[in-house]
């Protein structure tokens, strides 16, 4: 029986060698960093206030235009399920009124 390319021994080893040296660093740096040392109350709110800064908050226009979107398509799942609802009572009606002779 061939073997396929790739699948001796020392070809496996030479892949799990590889991917062990790939994942090694991010390991020996998450075990390797320093433990969280305390922040005093005005530094945490300065460093707040300066990632509020990094939000980009949508337009008006975009609010609105999103809004009405999600009100369009309220009223055509509103209107979907509608018909599907009518749809089926009518089916259930009609196979109920079978069943029963009339």
């Amino acid at each position: 029986m061939a073997r396929k390319p790739g699948s001796s021994p020392q070809a496996m080893k030479n892949r799990a060698a590889k991917t062990a040296a790939a994942i090694a660093p991010a390991s020996a740096l998450a075990q390797s960093a320093p433990a969280k040392k305390r922040v005093s109350p005005a530094q945490f709110f300065r460093e707040v206030r300066a990632e509020a800064r990094k939000i980009t908050w949508t337009t008006r226009k975009e609010t609105w235009i999103t809004t009405v979107m999600v009100g369009i398509m309220v009223v055509l799942a509103a209107l979907f399920f509608m018909v599907v609802d009518w749809l089926l009572g009518t089916g259930m009606n009609l196979l109920l009124s079978l069943a029963n002779g009339g």
